[in-house]
């Protein structure tokens, strides 16, 4: 599970390594975010699995632009480190996940086919 305390460090350390503006620009947007993968409705997960929990997270970080910089990287920074946290690396080059994360920004790349992209493009940790 991604806590706040989890994302301001993931984004700290984006803007720290990459640069860009410390800042959180919309804490509704970020506490939507974080909670996104754990929703339930009639006490029923509405993701129930790590793709569809990271992709939620991830879309939500990259959409709504909860930081005032290092949206896109922290939203890789968070999903990347969810599905660690859960038994998972990606598998895609460098360029594979930039092209993939541009796309989602940009709305090309919607939630069922980042649930499609992060299963095709992960593997189990050993």
């Amino acid at each position: 599970m991604i806590l706040l305390d989890d994302m301001l460090t993931l984004h700290d350390f984006s803007i720290t390594h990459y640069g860009g503006a410390k800042g959180i620009r919309d804490q509704e947007s970020l506490s939507s975010a974080i909670a996104r993968p754990f929703q339930t409705f009639d006490s029923i997960e509405l993701y129930s699995n790590v793709f569809e929990k990271a992709a939620s997270l991830a879309e939500s970080q990259i959409v709504n632009h909860p930081f005032t910089d290092g949206n896109k990287r922290t939203g890789f920074l968070a999903m990347t480190a969810f599905l660690r946290e859960n038994g998972y690396t990606l598998t895609a080059s460098n360029e594979g996940a930039y092209e993939f994360i541009i796309g989602i920004s940009t709305g090309k790349i919607k939630y069922e086919e980042v649930v499609k992209w992060l299963t095709a493009n992960t593997t189990l940790l050993q």
